[in-house]
């Protein structure tokens, strides 16, 4: 049976950062089931722009748990598919472009709390 595969969005680990009870619980049983767990260096940056005081500590204890995948020019070219096809009708930023093609091209589940960012339909998603 294949190991699940998923690429959390910032908001999702904001949530675990903030000891949200369910987004722990969650990831907790991910992490004991040997799931795959990644992020992106855009929620990496998205992470440290927002950062609270004492959060620091805490950030770098969750990136030790998360693989960080790569942004790559392919990335990058369905990043700006992405991004030209539902800017103007979804209001996809690039960061959330950049999430969603990492997600796409290393053939990962994206989880996120609000799946409107994310109206790629060959995007696997998973609300939580």
């Amino acid at each position: 049976m294949p190991v699940p595969k998923y690429l959390l969005d910032t908001d999702v680990i904001i949530e675990w950062l903030r000891h949200n009870h369910r987004i722990v619980d969650w990831l907790d049983r991910c992490h004991t089931a040997g799931d795959f767990l990644a992020c992106t260096p855009v929620s990496v940056a998205e992470l440290y722009a927002g950062l609270r005081p004492r959060e620091e500590f805490f950030i770098g204890e969750i990136l030790r748990v998360l693989h960080c995948v790569d942004i790559n020019a392919r990335i990058g070219h369905k990043a700006g598919h992405y991004r030209h096809t539902f800017g103007p009708s979804h209001g996809v930023e690039i960061a959330d472009a950049l999430i969603a093609a990492s997600a796409h091209v290393h053939g990962l589940t994206l989880c996120s709390l609000n799946l409107r960012h994310y109206p790629m339909r060959d995007v696997k998603k998973a609300r939580l």
